[in-house]
């Protein structure tokens, strides 16, 4: 399921295309993405980087062990997408994506990539192979969190392909 806010934009006099195009959050300079991205870039995500193309950083917003749910700020570099994969568990688990700065791709196996940008929420259900990361001339930032479940598990898989993901608009 994919929810979008709906943006509330103050404006008048401008018609519904400029507003559309004013939406728009590429961001390509790592200087101005600094401002936009809240909750902070974080440190390398050295732990994952074998499933991840291009860079990416972590930043916890919650300490392990110490809260049900496991927050954190997810970077990625122009160009960074993590490899496809599923989030296992035998009842409930999952993972919600909140995104925050920039803009990204997210995609299920099967359908067509969606375009995010700050205020969208994706709700990823147990065993749905998808991938996500930053557009190709965009940094790009998420709350990833993983939804509670039982018997939980990420199954890291291939790698999206470079032809698929440089064709997308």
């Amino acid at each position: 399921m994919i929810k979008k806010q709906e943006a509330v934009l103050p404006l008048t006099g401008c018609d519904f295309g400029t507003q559309k195009r004013m939406i728009k959050m590429r961001i390509s300079s790592k200087e101005v993405f600094d401002r936009e991205n809240v909750f902070g870039q974080g440190q390398a995500n050295t732990a994952f980087a074998q499933y991840f193309i291009g860079n990416s950083y972590l930043n916890p917003l919650t300490e392990p062990g110490k809260s049900l749910v496991f927050l954190a700020n997810v970077t990625f570099e122009p160009g960074c997408r993590n490899n496809w994969h599923i989030h296992h568990a035998s009842s409930g688990g999952g993972q919600i994506l909140i995104c925050t700065a920039g803009e990204g791709w997210y995609q299920e196996e099967g359908k067509q990539a969606i375009s995010l940008v700050p205020g969208m929420v994706i709700t990823i259900p147990a065993g749905v192979k998808h991938w996500h990361g930053a557009k190709r001339d965009s940094w790009f930032s998420h709350i990833a969190f993983e939804v509670p479940g039982e018997n939980t598990s990420n199954e890291w898989l291939e790698p999206v392909d470079d032809e698929a993901y440089n064709g997308l608009e």
